[in-house]
């Protein structure tokens, strides 16, 4: 009987699959996409923070701030949530004005007309984190599933974050009762298929989760796509092409390229894969005269472990490691290890002291002070500031802090005062470079061994981490924002 179980699921994913892509033998365009929406637009989020970046996105594709979304908190347990639910505030704050709560245990009265009807108004549909299992015993085949559908086949847009992300696709993850550890589950394999084909993992480096497709899906079902991405980033999936949107990578298991010595093929935001082709359609990186070849010699000469990451205008053109051991999880060579900041924390510290009212705190108060108003709302799993008050972080979450400061709502706040009035430039060297603002911090007053060098008009930052204390990084980073300006 379990056997016949395991052949009706994966006769089911067939079916929820794209039809075959040629004709009496010979190779015709496909009418539609084979993976995604031919009218709306799907976006899957790795869980955790989920910023304006993408939030702003989100609800532009619902039909904008007006439009109405449906937020579904179902796979977080609860048996009620009530219409002012604080879990909307993220898409309020984004500036939807027009959020419901659909919300229900019941299947049967899921499978009425009368409670699905908002469906049939909607721009938009939300699907919230917790246990994906939820989502399936709440809705699985009812009307109110066929709702969703249609929000999608009128040109909206269907998203959600960690579980919510999980359930889009025709094959589902993490879906057992007992707990996530469990990638496949019996009986809880099925998801909505908003994208066919295809299976969704998230929190995948914040939880090192890297290795799980490559272990345990793909060997099984070689006929999916795996896709993953980290807490804080998207895929914006229209028909069958995504782009990728947010604080972190995304990551593509059974494809046609992967990356060398890994299992999977690495996405960073602003590149565009084809789910169907299972292949790049465009790299970020593509779009300056910064290439990694030239960012490689800049390191050439680095005895000791280096990172640099390099972002334009929300796009990550260069996210590179060096001399890092490989990570027996297959972890980013930019995420570990972290780097003493030194100086270059001097923002950081001056941050934390306009969210926070001042007053003398112990060592472990400070701790918990930035840890509750800078880190946590960014999303920064690794970053850390120790008794003394140094802090240490890897590019990646750096990052998170970088797009944090483009933000007036990123941030927590102690005191009665908004995030909004915070002054952001204090605590870096201002100065103005062929014309712009140019925000620089160093680990040292010589610009050695670290560099975080922003020029905000032109949406360029760029993080420079090592342990070489006589590592010009102020040269480096000056080098690669020249090949970035006009």
């Amino acid at each position: 009987m379990k056997k016949l179980a395991s052949f009706v699921v994966v006769a089911a994913l067939v079916a929820g699959c794209a039809p075959p892509r040629v004709s009496n033998g010979v190779a015709n365009p496909v009418a539609g996409p084979t993976v995604g929406s031919p009218s709306g637009t799907v976006v899957v989020v790795g869980g955790g923070v989920v910023g304006p970046e993408i939030l702003t996105r989100f609800i532009d594709a619902a039909g904008g701030p007006d439009a109405l979304i449906i937020d579904v908190p179902t796979a977080g347990g609860a048996a009620i949530y009530p219409g002012n639910w604080s879990g909307m505030n993220a898409l309020k704050a984004a500036g939807a004005r027009n959020v419901m709560i659909l919300h229900t245990v019941n299947k049967a009265l899921a499978d009425s007309a009368r409670f699905a009807e908002p469906l049939t108004r909607a721009g938009g549909v939300w699907f919230e984190g917790g246990r994906q299992w939820h989502l399936v015993d709440s809705y699985a085949g009812t009307k109110t599933e066929a709702g969703f559908h249609s929000v999608l086949a009128r040109g909206g847009v269907v998203g959600g974050s960690s579980a919510g992300a999980s359930i889009l696709s025709s094959y589902m993850l993490r879906g057992a009762r007992e707990g996530n550890e469990a990638v496949m589950a019996p009986g809880y394999e099925v998801g909505f298929g908003f994208l066919r084909g295809v299976a969704i993992d998230q929190h995948v480096v914040a939880r090192e989760r890297l290795r799980d497709l490559a272990d345990s899906l793909i060997p099984r079902h070689p006929e999916l796509l795996g896709i993953s991405e980290d807490e804080g980033t998207a895929w914006f999936v229209k028909g069958d092409v995504a782009e990728i949107v947010g604080r972190n990578k995304a990551f593509v298991y059974n494809g046609k390229t992967k990356d060398e010595r890994k299992p999977f093929l690495t996405l960073y935001p602003g590149d565009r894969y084809d789910l169907a082709e299972r292949d790049v359609v465009h790299r970020a990186s593509s779009e300056t005269r910064l290439t990694s070849a030239y960012v490689d010699s800049l390191f050439s000469g680095v005895s000791g472990k280096a990172t640099v990451l390099v972002a334009k205008s929300g796009k990550v053109l260069v996210d590179r490691g060096y001399n890092i051991p490989e990570h027996p999880r297959y972890m980013p060579a930019t995420t570990v290890p972290n780097f003493a900041l030194g100086a270059m924390a001097g923002p950081l510290d001056a941050l934390v002291a306009q969210l926070a009212p001042p007053a003398t705190r112990t060592p472990a108060q400070y701790q918990a002070l930035v840890n509750r108003v800078v880190f946590t709302p960014i999303g920064a799993h690794k970053t850390v500031v120790d008794t003394t008050g140094a802090f240490a972080s890897n590019v990646d979450e750096l990052y998170r802090y970088e797009l944090g400061m483009q933000s007036d709502r990123t941030f927590g706040s102690d005191s009665s005062r908004s995030a909004g009035v915070v002054d952001y430039s204090r605590g870096w060297t201002m100065d103005s470079y062929r014309g712009f603002r140019r925000w620089s911090a160093f680990a040292t007053p010589a610009g050695e061994r670290n560099a975080f060098v922003r020029l905000p008009e032109m949406g360029i930052a760029v993080i420079i981490l090592s342990d070489q204390e006589t590592l010009d990084a102020k040269a480096i980073a000056g080098r690669i924002i020249d090949r970035l300006m006009p």
